[in-house]
């Protein structure tokens, strides 16, 4: 998982407790920072049978009442995932180093005042909808994917044949105005 930035997972109008549950357990399996709901219709205790993580004990639950009440941390980027025209396929996406993706309520869309506060509006390439606990899974794990350390593919199928790359402080640096590159440490 990636160590730098954070996000949070919410969802807008949601009126099933399965659903949110299985939202958070899947957001604290994937180090989410927080989630939260806006005009959801739920009761918490009916979240525990599908949330069998005890994730709302472990990462910050958020209810706001509606979209005006809605707050982020300072440089949190607001992500929809929505079907609109102007929507960014998923996998075009490069996601924020701090972000909250929202998510619509099982049968809808999210609001247009909701959709107003967002920086960006995603959608996941496919042929129909799925549930909305499948569909936050796959935000998150594409999120993994794509800002995670991992060994690089491979080209051939099958698992890695190369670990993940060691990390070097290196970067350029100027001494009488030439710039010059640091090299990584030879390994012992």
């Amino acid at each position: 998982m990636s160590k730098r930035g954070y996000f949070g997972v919410g969802v807008e109008g949601i009126s099933k407790p399965m659903n949110l549950g299985t939202i958070c357990r899947t957001a604290h399996a994937f180090g989410a920072a927080f989630t939260f709901t806006v005009n959801a219709q739920h009761k918490k205790r009916a979240i525990k049978a599908s949330d069998t993580s005890g994730a709302m004990n472990h990462v910050p639950f958020y209810e706001f009442s509606d979209a005006g009440e809605l707050t982020l941390p300072k440089g949190c980027q607001l992500v929809a995932v929505e079907l609109t025209e102007d929507a960014v396929d998923l996998p075009s996406f490069r996601h924020p180093r701090n972000a909250a993706y929202i998510l619509g309520p099982e049968n809808g869309v999210i609001s247009p005042e909701l959709l107003a506060k967002c920086d960006h509006v995603i959608k996941i390439p496919m042929s129909f909808c799925v549930n909305v606990g499948i569909a936050a899974s796959i935000v998150m794990y594409d999120r993994l994917i794509c800002l995670g350390k991992h060994a690089p593919r491979p080209v051939m199928a099958g698992g890695p044949v190369e670990g993940i790359p060691e990390h070097f402080r290196g970067g350029s640096y100027y001494i009488d105005g030439v710039k010059h590159w640091r090299k990584p440490e030879k390994s012992k």
